[in-house]
């Protein structure tokens, strides 16, 4: 069966990229270059080419080159275990627009087409941050198994919206809480089991696997209960206490993140930077294994300067285990020799910068 590789991407006025179309084969890329160059760039494009905002969670309008400001464009021949696919997202100062195969689509079409899983330096505070951010780090996890998990999430937000402007507008008609309630209670059922079931998989995927890096305990801190009919129920008891807030007060988005380093039993906000890094390292892994269980081939892996803050032996490691999934790693680093134990193994792109416009050079 085959695997999942970005084997084209082009960008127009992207970022610092101008205009820029590069081919890639099914092995892991290597990008370096000075700091500021463009090479983030490179990889939030390939993050674009899944649902959401990408992993610089940047609206459509603030990722248009500057000063032309025309627009942007991402187009991609992808491989993929379902066959070869044509994506093109752009946006011209308004919502990101979607073209699978030459026709319109819904963002929510690219989760079907492509898994996509990154590791970001802003996420290396994960476990001590606010409960926001190991949410919607638990929310792409789940994405990568349940493509139908962002339009569950969305039908979720946008009735709680309606029910939190009743709140603020305290509103206090029963009437007008109901059918919003029964569709925050539907959807929110199926956040709720979306969740528990890629932990239970990830779990999984940490049990018996040969790897450098510290397995991890994952579970979910609900308010509230998670079954449709009680929370349903929930909310309708809530509403005193809502009302008085403004706000929704139980329910998924109120959901958080905890996990324990598995060998030493310490929460994972109680170890040291390095043990939270090194953590996050192995959760990214085991949902690649994960994944490729399932979907039958390893996600496309956005790794962001993640080789400078492990030392040789764990480096190594980290390349042995993506090189032995078969995972296409977009990574970035400052310099080459972060990347000499993929030596033979990996395509290698300099990405310099002149004149705010990024140049990306094959150096293979």
């Amino acid at each position: 069966m085959p695997g999942l590789a970005v084997t084209e991407l082009t960008l127009s006025h992207f970022r610092s990229h101008r205009r820029m179309t590069l081919e890639a084969g099914p092995r892991p890329v290597a990008i370096f270059g000075p700091n500021g160059a463009g090479k983030t760039n490179l990889i939030e494009a390939v993050s674009l080419l899944s649902p959401g905002r990408g992993m610089r969670r940047a609206g459509a309008d603030e990722i248009a080159r500057r000063p032309e400001a025309l627009g942007w464009k991402i187009g991609a021949e992808m491989d993929t275990p379902s066959g070869r696919h044509s994506v093109e997202t752009w946006s011209e100062g308004g919502p990101r627009s979607v073209q699978v195969d030459g026709k319109p689509a819904p963002q929510a079409a690219l989760g079907r087409i492509a898994r996509v899983v990154w590791l970001v330096p802003s996420m290396d505070r994960l476990w001590i941050e606010a409960s926001e951010g190991r949410r919607r780090f638990l929310d792409r996890m789940v994405l990568a198994f349940d493509p139908g998990h962002g339009e569950a999430s969305l039908a979720y937000e946008k009735a709680m919206r309606q029910r939190n402007r009743l709140l603020k507008d305290q509103v206090r008609d029963a009437g007008w809480y109901g059918a919003l309630e029964a569709q925050m209670a539907s959807a929110g059922a199926r956040i709720a089991s979306a969740r528990r079931s890629a932990l239970s998989r990830i779990a999984a995927a940490q049990e018996g696997a040969v790897t450098a890096f510290p397995a991890a305990d994952l579970f979910v801190e609900a308010e509230g209960p998670e079954e449709e009919d009680a929370l349903a129920e929930a909310f309708a008891r809530g509403r005193p206490a809502d009302l008085h807030a403004g706000r929704t007060l139980i329910g998924p988005h109120r959901t958080d993140l905890g996990a324990t380093y598995t060998a030493k039993g310490v929460p994972a906000a109680q170890c040291s930077t390095g043990e939270q890094k090194a953590l996050l390292i192995s959760l990214v892994l085991a949902q690649a294994r994960a994944v490729a269980e399932d979907a039958g081939a390893p996600p496309l892996l956005l790794l962001d300067e993640v080789a400078a803050h492990l030392d040789e032996g764990r480096r190594a490691a980290l390349y042995d285990e993506i090189v032995r999934l078969g995972a296409q790693a977009w990574m970035t680093g400052t310099g080459p020799e972060l990347f000499e134990p993929l030596e033979g193994r990996a395509q290698r792109l300099h990405v310099t910068e002149a004149d705010g416009i990024s140049r990306v050079e094959d150096v293979t």
